[in-house]
């Protein structure tokens, strides 16, 4: 068994990083763009619901809460 060189595992190892890079950040900045406006999309639909339903800003305060909850709750698990 002949070792293989040092700079050919760098090269490699390199190689593979540039593959990952190019597969994996597109599709990570497109679920980041989701969440992103999955979180502004609360601010737009605070403004119709005040009106059209009647909720105060403790209401929404308190469903904002529980949306943030269970985010912060969920969040590691599915980076897992």
């Amino acid at each position: 068994m002949s070792a293989i060189p040092s700079t050919h595992i760098t090269e490699m190892h390199a190689a593979l990083y540039r593959k990952l890079d190019w597969r994996l950040l597109p599709f990570l900045l497109l679920c980041y763009t989701f969440a992103y406006l999955d979180h502004v999309n609360i601010g737009f639909a605070k403004l119709q619901m005040q009106s059209d339903l009647g909720f105060s800003d403790t209401v929404h305060g308190l469903g904002a809460g529980i949306f943030f909850l269970g985010y912060v709750l969920f969040e590691v698990p599915s980076n897992l």
